[in-house]
């Protein structure tokens, strides 16, 4: 369960490194549009990375879980 989760996670951080700056580089670019909220309003872009994580756990945790309950030996003789 541990290698499922750290590899789900990896991947979710990576998306999460390289998309920040550009989410960044393009709320700096459509300022104009965004009324009401500062183009680099910080609890966007601390509130949003943090749901986006959670929800990335759950969609790792969870279907990792269910495959654990399953033997593996039945799980290819399915097949």
């Amino acid at each position: 369960m541990d290698l499922i989760l750290k590899r789900g996670m990896l991947m979710a951080a990576a998306g999460l490194v390289l998309g920040l700056p550009v989410a960044y580089a393009f709320a700096r670019l459509l300022a104009s549009l965004i009324f009401g909220v500062d183009a680099t309003d910080t609890t966007t872009f601390v509130g949003i990375p943090a749901a986006m994580i959670w929800a990335a756990t759950i969609a790792v945790y969870v279907p990792g879980r269910r495959a654990m309950r399953i033997d593996p030996i039945v799980a290819l003789r399915y097949e």
